[in-house]
């Protein structure tokens, strides 16, 4: 039995997110899919996390089992060409029979894209946000989500999952010609939790609430209390680290 690793990127404006689901159209199907068409057997692709619907992706990680011996380099050119043209795998190779793209990842990080000059170019991978954008004053309010701590607040009400603590290594804001972005890294992520944090950020200095704010916000594990999340197409799942 072999095990293979791929890393993929996609443009999620169309998908219902990575996870297969009734009745809409997701990546992990559209991958599994054209996987069962070149091996002609079914497989299990396992991703390294859930992405939402519409957020996009740049180092997805995701692994496979099968008894076939593949050429890599003819199977990843094979299993592109068949994949839709916003679904690339931009890399793939044979790893050990126990990797789990999932649970052996250590820090995941995304990357949130602001722009603040209309464009064509931009409309579908950044959130157009015309206020005023302070940055020392958005990483002094981010330092506050660096350890570990509840983001109950901060996520999708979801009574299935009891363990709400994830530990947040970097969250901080940077320019980049006309973009700015916001990278947070971690070793988990809950439903919907770095729109919303991003969104509460954002709002934050808007309105020139201190470091306290945040964490009153943490202390209530109410999601009521922070704000509204930020549009997905700004939102790229940008590293897995194992």
């Amino acid at each position: 039995m072999k095990n293979y690793k791929l890393k993929v990127q996609y443009d999620g404006t169309n998908y219902s997110g990575w996870q297969i689901q009734k009745n809409s159209d997701s990546i992990q199907q559209n991958i599994t899919e054209a996987i069962e068409v070149l091996l002609k057997e079914k497989i299990n692709l396992i991703g390294s996390g859930r992405t939402d619907s519409g957020v996009h992706a740049i180092g997805q990680v995701a692994n496979f089992r099968t008894e076939t011996e593949i050429d890599i380099y003819k199977f990843k050119h094979s299993l592109n060409s068949i994949l839709p043209s916003d679904i690339f795998i931009s890399t793939m190779e044979e790893v050990d029979f126990d990797f789990h793209s999932r649970f052996d990842a250590k820090k995941r990080t995304y990357l949130y894209l602001i722009t603040q000059t209309r464009s064509p170019f931009y409309k579908n991978y950044s959130y157009f946000y015309p206020r005023k954008i302070d940055l020392g004053k958005l990483n002094s309010l981010s330092n506050i989500f660096i350890g570990e701590k509840d983001y109950t607040s901060f996520s999708k009400k979801n009574n299935e999952i009891e363990n709400k603590n994830c530990i947040v290594y970097k969250a901080f804001w940077r320019k980049k010609g006309e973009l700015i972005l916001f990278s947070i890294q971690a070793n988990r992520y809950l439903h919907g939790m770095v729109k919303t944090i991003t969104g509460t950020l954002l709002n934050a200095q808007d309105q020139n609430n201190p470091e306290t704010f945040i964490q009153e916000i943490f202390n209530s594990q109410n999601r009521e209390d922070a704000f509204e999340s930020v549009p997905a197409k700004g939102l790229f799942l940008y590293k897995v680290e194992y």
